[in-house]
């Protein structure tokens, strides 16, 4: 099994790279105003709308960045592909895992996510209101363009010519199309199943490793392909990252996902 989450107390704060992704959707100021409050000593901050998404793009509501973008972003950030890198936001929230897909896209290969949040942790570790002064690095990513799918590859899996099973991460009420509270077509991708991301995490934190293989055991054959999609991309990294420390082998990501989909494809209700 791939470890993906860390636990505070496995954490050597001097040895690694901090990365602060915390977000509000319903306040996008407030994850900067958070990480200008008090952050992990060493932090720098990745917003999801500034530099996890391009916003510009009409691919979804939380569109995929450009490959240079990233590397831009990387490179900014001072990073190199051997760093040990461990990803934070404020808990049990998919901000954190939207920043280690991308970062796992990229070629890095030591990166967690902290199983708890900055207000659990903030007591256990230095804490600083200072944006840390980083060179800019040299980077060249080493591009995983294996667990990334397209609207183009998304079409092939639903018409059988890929192998693959398209697991759905939104509540069971938006999945079988009873109503749909932010896309204006209520339903799903054609051959999808449903697991809602929300049975992955309990009282703040992420399910520890053997919660997470019991909680998903049964959801399809572990062995074969499975890609984890939502309503924007951004909830279906936590279960993009949950069947991966599950023990599914070949785990992808429609980034795009359902918002992109009902642009120009039908769906499915049930």
């Amino acid at each position: 099994m791939t470890n993906v989450f860390i636990n505070w107390e496995d954490v050597q704060p001097e040895k690694v790279r901090f990365i602060d992704t915390r977000f509000d959707l319903s306040d996008k100021a407030a994850g900067p105003n958070m990480y200008k409050e008090g952050h992990l000593k060493g932090a720098i901050y990745w917003d999801l709308e500034q530099d996890l998404s391009d916003m510009t793009s009409n691919n979804g509501r939380h569109p995929m960045i450009s490959k240079d973008k990233m590397t831009e972003l990387c490179r900014q950030a001072g990073l190199q592909l051997e760093d040990t890198i461990i990803v934070y936001d404020q808990g049990a929230s998919p901000f954190a895992l939207r920043a280690y897909f991308l970062l796992e896209w990229a070629g890095f290969t030591n990166v967690y996510v902290l199983r708890e949040g900055f207000e659990v942790v903030k007591g256990l570790f230095p804490i600083s209101k200072e944006e840390p002064e980083i060179p800019v690095s040299d980077i060249e990513p080493n591009w995983n363009d294996a667990i990334y799918l397209d609207v183009e590859d998304v079409k092939k899996v639903v018409a059988g010519e890929i192998e693959g099973q398209l697991i759905d991460a939104r509540a069971a009420f938006r999945f079988k199309g009873e109503s749909e509270p932010i896309d204006p077509i209520a339903g799903h991708i054609p051959s999808a199943v449903n697991f809602d991301w929300e049975q992955l995490k309990k009282d703040g934190k992420f399910l520890e490793k053997d919660m997470l293989a019991e909680q998903l055991r049964n959801v399809t054959d572990k062995n074969n392909p499975v890609i984890a999609y939502c309503g924007s991309g951004v909830t279906a990294a936590p279960l993009y990252a949950g069947l991966k420390e599950a023990g599914y082998t070949h785990v992808k990501l429609y980034v795009g996902s359902y918002s992109d989909w009902i642009r120009e494809n039908e769906v499915e209700q049930d």
